[in-house]
């Protein structure tokens, strides 16, 4: 499963993904899910909504991305 952070800020119903990995050398399906999620540079912070999708793509990617869960 992709990495766990406690986010600072992050709306309700929203997850910040962060792209930690480069893509090189990764499957083309890889790359067409990063591009897919929104990442257009490395080390990239996104805010999407927390639904079965978004999550699907980021357990896809989970060893170029990280999964920066809203503060408890």
């Amino acid at each position: 499963m992709a990495a766990i952070r406690q986010a600072k800020t992050a709306s309700p119903g929203n997850i910040r993904i962060q792209w930690v990995r480069s893509a090189i050398c990764t499957p083309v399906r890889h790359k067409a899910v990063i591009r897919g999620l929104g990442f257009t540079r490395l080390n990239q912070i996104i805010e999407r909504p927390d639904t079965p999708a978004i999550r699907g793509m980021a357990q896809m990617v989970r060893h170029l991305v990280v999964v920066i869960e809203p503060g408890k």
